[in-house]
């Protein structure tokens, strides 16, 4: 396997393009990826994207991209991996460089989901659950979050309180991303005041609906000299899969797939939680952020939300998550989460990110959860002057 780096990135401001189409937004990250990186042809693209059939009816968005954007005839197909697709996606396009079987490869994120926001894209996004024993029953996705930050707050005596830091956090960091879809500081009293959504969670647990796409463009280490100074390396690339219903897990309070990935990608890059310098965790609600915290090694179980007691996330903190306002500030178009993630490690690692930057940072790692937890793909990255 060779070393991969990523030369190029691209991404679209996050929010309501009502006057873009799929195609379009996907075009604007990756001509940006392109001017970044350099380069003119590519060797192959992938898209992450979890809801054009169900929202936009075009599905086969791989031909479609890969045309728009003038490269007809390279190989392109689309993953889907519920929320998870952008990072999947990211994946296939670091394995086809690392095995050498292609040289050049993009990876996008792509999704609009604000041209229906009613009963179809709820529907649509419960799809990403059991549909057999779960979506069946009318149960929506906040629905599904709402019963496991219960059962959380019970087990561990934890108040719906306890999780304002990271709410309060992600807008604060928001708040300085020029792509970010809320760019307004929040308080903790506001969190408390804000009305409910499907008890426990509330207004500001979660993330918002939004469109966007983002792009990263891939190749071997040995060769990213000759397109940038730039270049950030990928230490560590995995996936790893739970069940898609809650009720069958071991411990629904517990995100296995997080804990083996993180796991898998500490081997690869030969690192611990200990060395990682910012966590761009999957905060589409606040439980989430818990729980990935948990099982990614930074907080011991049940005691994810300590962390937000002290500044401990903040970007001065021990280990600081959602740097850019993450899900929950920059938004959520969720087949495109996982490249924004990426491309904002990258940003940190390049010393881009503004007045959001992570001092002196060195390795960071991305994390994208598709469904409850049933794919979860954990990515480590590190800076190329090292």
């Amino acid at each position: 396997m060779r070393d991969v780096s990523i030369i190029g990135i691209g991404q679209t401001p996050v929010g309501e393009h009502w006057d873009k189409s799929l195609r379009h937004l996907a075009f604007d990250a990756l001509v940006a990826a392109k001017r970044d990186a350099g380069i003119e042809r590519a060797d192959a693209i992938y898209v992450g994207n979890m809801l054009s059939g169900e929202i936009s009816g075009q599905a086969h968005l791989g031909a479609l991209i890969a045309d728009f954007a003038g490269l007809r005839g390279i190989e392109a197909i689309k993953v889907e991996a519920a929320c998870a697709s952008a990072a999947a996606a990211f994946r296939q396009a670091y394995i086809g460089v690392a095995s050498g079987l292609q040289n050049i490869v993009i990876a996008l994120g792509v999704e609009k989901m604000t041209d229906d926001v009613g009963s179809k894209l709820t529907a649509g996004l419960a799809s990403a659950a059991d549909a057999d024993y779960e979506a069946i029953h009318g149960v929506s996705f906040v629905a599904l979050n709402a019963l496991i930050m219960r059962r959380y707050m019970h087990e561990y005596r934890v108040t719906h309180e306890d999780f304002a830091g990271f709410s309060v956090n992600a807008h604060a960091n928001g708040a300085g991303n020029p792509n970010a879809m809320f760019r307004r500081p929040i308080s903790k009293e506001a969190f408390i005041r804000s009305g409910m959504v499907a008890d426990p969670i509330g207004l500001l647990d979660a993330s918002p609906m939004a469109d966007g796409a983002a792009a990263a463009i891939l190749c071997p280490a040995e060769q990213a000299r000759e397109f940038t100074d730039n270049a950030v390396r990928i230490k560590a690339s995995a996936l790893a899969t739970d069940s898609l219903s809650i009720h069958d897990r071991r411990d629904p309070l517990w995100l296995q797939a997080a804990e083996d990935s993180a796991k898998h990608a500490y081997r690869q890059a030969g690192v611990g939680p200990q060395d990682i310098d910012f966590f761009e965790l999957h905060d589409a609600f606040t439980i989430m952020s818990a729980l990935s915290l948990e099982a990614a090694g930074f907080a011991e179980r049940g005691k994810g939300t300590w962390l937000t007691g002290d500044g401990e996330i903040s970007l001065e903190g021990k280990i600081p998550i959602t740097t850019r306002g993450g899900l929950k500030a920059r938004g959520h178009p969720v087949g495109a989460t996982g490249l924004y993630q990426i491309v904002e490690a990258v940003q940190q690692l390049r010393g881009e990110a503004g007045a959001n930057q992570v001092a002196n940072a060195r390795l960071g790692m991305t994390q994208n959860i598709g469904g409850s937890g049933a794919t979860i793909v954990t990515h480590i990255f590190e800076r190329a002057d090292l």
